[in-house]
């Protein structure tokens, strides 16, 4: 079977998903999420997903910035997700609204689920193989898949046991594991087997940065695309 793409909160970085999507030519991809906020262009991103036929699901500041609902945010990230509320055209809200919070992919022999938070809580839990691992065949099992593929942290991981495979992709738009490129994952299928690449890609993050700083947004966001922290 063809390998397939996953790549996650983008977060308006327009430059970010373009080098991504630049090594995915002909590749079918799916997005787990956070379209939007921290960056300038969540109209661009949006537009250029739908065009591509990218299969997403909605993330947390995704459906923040539909509901209003920043409760769960700091200062900053309320901010963003006002000023992202505020420039979203019609057609990218409606496309929001679309997006479900789940996805489960059958992929020849094997089937995938995939969500932005956990399982549990599909938009706001993060997870990681450090607190998380001993849940990872309870998630295996109670789904009845092969592999799980999870957002939201911005940090890459794979976990592989018997039980079978859970990975995050890290974050195409705002990396945070010391790694300023950004990540995206390559799933292989082998009946029920899966294996997961971890790649990266460097991009202009100088030229998001100086959009981000335009806009007006929290410098913040601008200053950690040069560190990936």
């Amino acid at each position: 079977m063809r390998p397939v793409a996953v790549i996650s909160d983008v977060h308006a970085n327009m430059e970010a998903l373009d080098a991504v999507l630049g090594e995915l030519l002909g590749m079918e991809v799916y997005c787990l999420g956070d379209l939007v906020d921290y960056g300038a262009e969540p109209n661009e991103v949006i537009d250029t997903v739908r065009e591509r036929g990218i299969k997403g699901l909605l993330g947390n500041h995704d459906s923040a910035t539909l509901t209003g609902d920043i409760k769960l945010f700091n200062a900053r990230a309320a901010m963003s997700s006002k000023w992202t509320a505020r420039h979203l055209t019609d057609r990218s809200r409606k496309y929001l609204s679309g997006l479900p919070l789940e996805l489960r992919i059958p992929f020849g022999d094997a089937e995938a689920y995939f969500t932005h938070g956990s399982p549990d809580d599909r938009l706001w839990e993060y997870v990681d193989p450090r607190t998380h691992s001993s849940l990872f065949e309870h998630y295996l099992g109670k789904l009845g898949v092969q592999v799980i593929g999870l957002g939201h942290t911005h940090v890459p991981y794979v976990w592989k046991e018997v039980a079978g495979t859970v990975f995050n992709p890290g974050s195409v738009g705002q990396p945070r594991d010391g790694d300023k490129r950004a990540s995206y994952a390559i799933l292989t299928f082998d009946g029920e087997e899966v294996r997961v690449e971890q790649r990266r890609v460097p991009y202009d993050y100088e030229t998001t940065a100086s959009k981000i700083r335009a806009a007006g947004l929290p410098e913040s966001f601008a200053e950690r695309l040069g560190s990936g922290t």
